[in-house]
């Protein structure tokens, strides 16, 4: 029965890739306009939320997770370093490896952010139950750690658009 489904489906209404991409779309969506409506853009909210309660990560690796192009986080980096969101430390003293951390003032700015994201996560999946939710989490995080690149090798043409 599920495989005529399928069949009768148009492709893109039965493939993950296309799915992911058009709930991603939908639900981040909807907390973009939040974010902005706080003064931040999405990029700025993507990385902030990144860092916030986290260890000090590379460039790469923040590009990685927020799924925006490293040169484009570059920029984006040293214009919130210029608000005082975020420093660039260099790892253990060698210059040649630069990491960046959240600062105090960045950690209040997202911390109003972070609670109403998790409003909004609630309401989003609310209507399949706590463990429907939580399968569907693991899931999706056990999908982005086998096919995650390295962050050395992480494309350079990452989507900008998905969150």
């Amino acid at each position: 029965m599920q495989k005529n489904r399928r069949e009768a489906a148009h492709f893109v209404d039965d493939y993950l890739p296309a799915l992911l991409a058009q709930a991603s779309q939908l639900i981040s969506g909807e907390f973009h306009r939040v974010v902005t409506a706080h003064g931040f853009s999405v990029s700025e909210w993507r990385v902030l939320a990144t860092l916030a309660g986290n260890e000090p990560m590379s460039i790469g690796r923040i590009a990685q997770i927020t799924t925006i192009k490293q040169p484009t986080a570059t920029r984006l980096l040293d214009r919130m370093e210029a608000k005082g969101h975020v420093e660039r430390l260099e790892k253990d003293g060698d210059r040649r490896i630069t990491l960046v951390r959240i600062t105090p003032t960045g950690s209040r700015l997202v911390s109003r952010l972070i609670p109403l994201a998790r409003e909004h996560e609630q309401r989003v999946l609310e209507p399949f139950g706590l463990q429907r939710a939580e399968d569907l989490k693991s899931t999706l995080r056990s999908i982005v750690e086998l096919h995650r690149a390295p962050a050395a090798e992480a494309p350079e043409d990452a989507d900008d658009d998905e969150d």
